[in-house]
C-alpha cells in the first residue's frame, strides 16, 4: 500500500471523521498527521476533508463518480491498520 501516488480519477472526495481527543480515534489522528501531506501532495485537486467532533467514531468515506459512496470503520485501529483499511477503500491494494 502506497499513498505516494495519484488516486483513481473516479474518486471525487475523501472524508475522514474522528474524535479529536478520544482513544478510539488515536490511530486515525496519527494516520492524518503522517499521511495527509503526502496524499494531498500527490492529489492536489482531490477534496480531502477532515471532520473532528467529540465522541465521533472514526470512519472514512469515499465518494466516487456517479454518486457511489463507500465507507470503512477505523475506530480503535492502529495507524498501520487505518492505512490498510483506507487503501482497501480507495482500491490501492
Amino acid at each position: 500500500m502506497s499513498f505516494a501516488k495519484a488516486l483513481s480519477p473516479a474518486l471525487r472526495e475523501v472524508r475522514i471523521l474522528c474524535c479529536q481527543t478520544g482513544a478510539g480515534s488515536a490511530g486515525t489522528r496519527q494516520f492524518i498527521a503522517s499521511t495527509y501531506p503526502t496524499l494531498k501532495q500527490h492529489n492536489p485537486d482531490l477534496p480531502i476533508m477532515i471532520r473532528e467532533a467529540k465522541g465521533t467514531p472514526a470512519r472514512v468515506f469515499a465518494r466516487f463518480e456517479r454518486g457511489v459512496e463507500k465507507h470503512v470503520e477505523v475506530d480503535n485501529l492502529s495507524e498501520k491498520d487505518v492505512a490498510s483499511r483506507i487503501a482497501q477503500l480507495l482500491s490501492l491494494s
